[in-house]
C-alpha cells in the first residue's frame, strides 16, 4: 500500500467519523432514555442509542467497499453474509434499546445473525494448535464458530457499563487489527476494522470521559459481533500460524472479565442469566476506582493484547503459546487488585 493510498483511507474514515458524530447528536436529540436503577452506574437519566452512529458509519463504509474497492473484497457470498448479519444484529439491538426485550429474544436474534454469517461460509474448520499443528474439526467447526460469535457479542454488551469502556476498548482493538491485517495484506479485515474504528471515533467524544449519551445495545452488540466476525476472517491469515487467537488477544480484557465472572457466579450457584453488578470492572468502580481509570485500564489491556499479537505474528512456534498466555498476566494482577479493594471497601457478596 502506498502512502497516498493510506492517506486516502484516513480521509475517507475521517468523513465516516463525522457521519457517526452527526448521527450521535441526532440520537441525543431523540432522547431515547436510559433510566438509572440499582445495577447501573449512572445516577441521572441519559440518552442511549448512540451506537446508531457507529452502525451507520460502518454500513455506509462497507457499502462503498463492496461497490468500489475490488482489491479488498471477500468472495461475494462472504461479503453479503457480513453485510446481512451486521445489519440484522444492528436492527434487532436497536429495537431492543427501545423495547427492552427479554434476554432469550435477544439471544435468538444473535443466533440468527451469526447463522447468516456462518451460512455464507465464514466459519473455521481448521484450527492450528500449538505443538500439534493443523487439526481439521470438519463440520464441528460450525458450532465452535457460533459459540465464539455469541460469546464475543455478549461479552462486549456485558462490558458496556462504564463511560468509554466498551467503545474505547473496541477502538484500540480495531486500530491494532487494521495494522496487523495490513501487514498480512488481508485487505478486507484491514478496511472493515478501519470502518468500525471510524464509527467509534465519531461516538467516543460524546461518551468519554463524561457521557452525553450511551452506546446502548445497538452499539455494544454491534461492535462485539463485527469484531467476532473479523476474528473468523482473521483466522484465515495464511501467513500466521494459529491466527484465530489474534482477535481474542486484542479483546483479552473483555473476554477474561466475562469468563471469570461467569465461572465465579456458576460456582456460587447464581443464575447466570440474572442481571447483576458482579463484573470485575463493576466491583472496581464500586470499591472506589474512578470510572475513567477503569475504562483506561481496559484500553490498556487491549493495547497490551495488540502488542502481544504483533509479536505473535513474528515469533517462532515455541514462543507463540507463551505470547498468548502473556495477555492473561495483566488480568490476573487486576483481579488480585480488585478483590483486595472489594474486601477493603467491605463489599459483601458480589
Amino acid at each position: 500500500m502506498t502512502l497516498l493510498g493510506f492517506l486516502r483511507h484516513l480521509l475517507f474514515c475521517a468523513g465516516l467519523a463525522m457521519v457517526s458524530a452527526v448521527m450521535v447528536r441526532a440520537m441525543i436529540s431523540a432522547r431515547v432514555m436510559d433510566t438509572p436503577n440499582a445495577r447501573k452506574a449512572h445516577a441521572n437519566p441519559t440518552p442511549k442509542g448512540g451506537g446508531v452512529g457507529i452502525v451507520v458509519a460502518f454500513m455506509l463504509g462497507i457499502a462503498v467497499l463492496y461497490g468500489t474497492a475490488t482489491f479488498s473484497r471477500l468472495a461475494d457470498p462472504y461479503f453479503r453474509g457480513v453485510i446481512l448479519a451486521a445489519g440484522a444484529i444492528a436492527l434487532v439491538s436497536f429495537i431492543d434499546d427501545i423495547r427492552d426485550w427479554p434476554f432469550a429474544v435477544k439471544l435468538a436474534a444473535q443466533v440468527l445473525a451469526a447463522c447468516a454469517a456462518i451460512g455464507s461460509g465464514l466459519w473455521i474448520s481448521v484450527f492450528r494448535l500449538p505443538f500439534i499443528g493443523p487439526v481439521d474439526f470438519g463440520w464441528f467447526g460450525v458450532p465452535l464458530t457460533l459459540f465464539w460469535i455469541l460469546f464475543a457479542t455478549n461479552a462486549m454488551n456485558f462490558m458496556d457499563g462504564l463511560n468509554g469502556l466498551a467503545a474505547g476498548t473496541s477502538l484500540v482493538a480495531c486500530l491494532f487489527l487494521a495494522f496487523i491485517a495490513a501487514q498480512q495484506e488481508a485487505w478486507f479485515v484491514y478496511f472493515a476494522a478501519l470502518l468500525l474504528a471510524a464509527g467509534l471515533a465519531g461516538f467516543l467524544p460524546f461518551n468519554f470521559p463524561r457521557a452525553r449519551i450511551f452506546m446502548g445495545d445497538v452499539g455494544s452488540q454491534f461492535c462485539g459481533f463485527v469484531l467476532a466476525v473479523l476474528g473468523v476472517a482473521a483466522a484465515r491469515f495464511s501467513a500466521v500460524e494459529q491466527s484465530f487467537v489474534l482477535v481474542p488477544m486484542l479483546l483479552s480484557g473483555v473476554l477474561y472479565d466475562v469468563g471469570f465472572t461467569l465461572v465465579r457466579r456458576a460456582f456460587a450457584g447464581d443464575r447466570l442469566t440474572e442481571a447483576h453488578r458482579g463484573h470485575l470492572y463493576q466491583i472496581a468502580h464500586r470499591s472506589g476506582v474512578d470510572a475513567k481509570w477503569v475504562a483506561l485500564v481496559h484500553w490498556g489491556f487491549a493495547a497490551v493484547g495488540g502488542m502481544a499479537a504483533i509479536a505473535f505474528i513474528h515469533a517462532g512456534p515455541g514462543m507463540k503459546p507463551l505470547l498468548v498466555l502473556s495477555v492473561v498476566l495483566p488480568q490476573l494482577g487486576w483481579t488480585v487488585l480488585v478483590v483486595r479493594r472489594a474486601r477493603h471497601a467491605q463489599i459483601g457478596r458480589w
